[in-house]
């Protein structure tokens, strides 16, 4: 067995994926991370006036996005900044309100949604489970109690249509998400035992009392635990690889930060998979007024925080699509990142992303001094790109960064693949960036 696959930077991503079937686990994970760590947690509803230098805390938005910081020794308007940023979120289905559809032969669906864009015959056949959160009724209407949940074991499967329906299916395959892609759940002996099924069963594993649940977050994931393969266990499969093992690489590499002096932030978004729009996402104010009010816990002014953001440097980190030996056609001519080939530096004409020359040979430097490789990523020119956290980021901070990823195969199916070696450079990398 390869000695990589026992090194404890991979037992932990595998722990992690496992502990994190979807956004809200995720950052619950993290949360625990952090406090074993020594960080407190603080809440953007009280003031951050007293936050202190050396001081190590965190905040969360949403239950869904998180934002850890080692505060600095020195003001930020003198050392800037240091980011990294990634999310919390992957395709996967949502479950509806009112979701049972009872069927002819007592066979109970559950209503499901599309959320991102997940390939969707990777999730036909396996065996599926739902988690999430749940809002119960608090104090008053404007206080709810939120809880965490999650069904430990096979519970659902989408089924395919038998071949012999379908002998074309083999030569493409257009899929209904509405018709195709519901989840079997139950075999019930008449409709009304359908009705109000989920909310019954969540109630049971909360225990709490069905009347009570106001609302939910829940969706599907995969009970298949996250592994290492090949003939050395140089490859990792899971799914929510995209983008769990960026956000795991950066807040194991902010536990381990050595740099004392500067002020030192893991970003956990949520929501960039559907393009970042939301209160916890990319594209909000929330990092931008969180590092105003640390500037200001500094004694700093807007001019001392303009200053800081100008000093400042934030590695966008979402995977990047590796080579595909398959289909070697779809891949720019001259760039092919390999898996086992360092982290991808992710470079975009149209500014999809907002690496430049100067900071990817930022980041290029920082891979060297960590004695890690690296590699680039470029869309073939007649395939068009999506963007990410970095470009995103900049319409609310006017802030220097990269946009690097590992690369993976099968990105966006129920199982992606990835590299052992890469995702140790990775932390590597980023750790020299906290040193």
């Amino acid at each position: 067995m390869n000695s990589e696959v026992n090194h404890s930077y991979v037992r932990s991503l595998l722990n992690f994926m496992d502990a994190s079937p979807c956004n809200f686990w995720a950052i619950n994970t993290i949360k625990q991370m952090l406090k074993a760590n020594g960080y407190s947690e603080r809440h953007l509803t009280q003031p951050m006036n007293d936050v202190k230098a050396g001081e190590k805390f965190f905040v969360t938005k949403n239950d869904s996005a998180i934002f850890a910081v080692k505060v600095g020794k020195k003001p930020a308007k003198e050392t800037g900044f240091k980011l990294i940023a990634a999310h919390s979120d992957s395709p996967c289905f949502r479950i509806k309100p009112h979701a049972e559809m009872a069927a002819e032969g007592g066979i109970v669906r559950l209503n499901t949604e599309v959320y991102g864009g997940p390939i969707l015959y990777t999730w036909f056949d396996r065996p599926l489970s739902i988690a999430g959160r749940v809002i119960i009724k608090g104090e008053d209407a404007l206080h709810p109690e939120t809880r965490l949940v999650r069904i430990d074991r096979p519970l659902l499967c989408i089924s395919h249509l038998a071949i012999h329906f379908n002998r074309a299916v083999n030569e493409g395959n257009k899929l209904s998400k509405q018709v195709d892609m519901l989840p079997i759940i139950a075999k019930v002996n008449n409709a009304l035992e359908a009705d109000g099924m989920l909310l019954r069963l969540v109630a049971q594993e909360l225990e709490v009392a069905q009347e009570n649940i106001l609302d939910f977050d829940l969706m599907l994931y995969d009970t298949e635990k996250a592994t290492t393969f090949g003939l050395n266990n140089e490859f990792i499969l899971s799914g929510r690889l995209d983008d769990l093992s960026m956000a795991h690489a950066a807040i194991t590499a902010l536990l381990e930060a050595r740099d004392d002096d500067a002020t030192c932030v893991a970003a956990i978004f949520d929501n960039e998979e559907t393009g970042s729009g939301t209160k916890q996402g990319a594209g909000s104010p929330v990092l931008a007024n969180l590092l105003m009010r640390i500037n200001e816990a500094q004694q700093g002014t807007f001019d001392d925080f303009s200053q800081a953001i100008a000093r400042s440097f934030m590695i966008s980190a979402d995977n990047a699509h590796a080579f595909h030996p398959n289909y070697a056609g779809k891949y720019d001519p001259t760039n092919h990142p390999a898996l086992g080939g360092g982290p991808c530096i992710k470079i975009n004409a149209n500014c999809k992303y907002m690496s430049d020359a100067h900071s990817a040979a930022i980041f290029k430097q920082l891979c060297l001094d960590a004695g890690m490789p690296f590699q680039y990523f470029v869309n073939h020119s007649d395939v068009a790109g999506g963007s990410t956290l970095g470009n995103i980021l900049t319409g609310q901070i006017d802030i220097e960064g990269v946009d690097v990823g590992n690369p993976l195969l099968a990105m966006h199916s129920v199982r992606e693949t990835a590299s052992v070696t890469d995702h140790i450079a990775m932390i590597e990398v980023m750790k020299q960036f906290f040193s």
